[in-house]
């Protein structure tokens, strides 16, 4: 009877033991799936940092690339623009091809004009004396007198600022806009800017071969 008794609980030991290593191994079975879904898993996320490291590579090249164009392009453009500057120097038509064209935008620009007259080349004559504006263009309470020399000098801001004085009496027409100066070139000297500034003349030129703008607005706006 006790024998008996003693095999069963043997055996049940037995069957509990069973159940404990099956259990063990199904366990060790999971972690050993799960290590291997990790390994894999972190060596996906290598080779997708590996991409992305490459990726990011390639775009600061392509980056570079258009820097490298962009800078090339402004280089052409600037040729272009002196090209050009010199071109309508020598054919006397700096007004016609440079300044006038510019004339809207940087009114517009710095005056928040929008142009109602633009002329160039204006000749009025009063009792046989001639007086001539390389560009006049009007506002509702502004009018421009653009003058322009291909190669400035201090004192063509002196005579520019003398001639304005004059420009109502050949121009009854725009009395009561405010008269604004503009002395116009391919490009202006240091010597000249300050000059003009201290006359309230707007010089207009070149920006670094770009573009063309008012050179001292902000000094004269002080």
């Amino acid at each position: 009877m006790q024998e008996t008794l003693l095999e069963k609980r043997v055996d049940q030991l037995e069957q509990a033991l069973m159940e404990l290593i099956y259990q063990a191994r199904k366990t060790e079975m999971a972690i050993e799936r799960l290590a291997e879904e990790n390994k894999k898993l972190s060596l996906e996320m290598r080779e997708f940092k590996n991409e992305m490291i490459e990726f990011k590579n390639e775009m600061k090249d392509f980056k570079n690339e258009m820097l490298k164009f962009k800078r090339e392009q402004q280089e052409e453009n600037k040729r272009k623009n002196k090209e050009w500057s010199n071109l309508a120097k020598k054919m006397g038509t700096i007004v016609e091809d440079l300044i006038a064209p510019a004339l809207r935008p940087v009114l517009s620009k710095y005056f928040n004009c929008d142009i109602q007259m633009l002329g160039q080349r204006i000749l009025k004559r009063i009792k046989g004396e001639d007086y001539e504006v390389d560009a006049v263009a009007t506002c509702d309470d502004m009018v421009f007198m653009i003058e322009v020399k291909s190669t400035p000098y201090v004192k063509d801001v002196d005579d520019i600022k003398k001639k304005a004085k004059r420009f109502f009496e050949f121009f009854p027409e725009f009395k009561g806009k405010k008269l604004i100066i503009i002395f116009g070139s391919i490009t202006s000297p240091e010597q000249v800017i300050k000059h003009a500034s201290k006359n309230k003349i707007y010089v207009m030129a070149w920006r670094e071969w770009e573009y063309m703008d008012i050179l001292n607005f902000d000094e004269i706006k002080q």
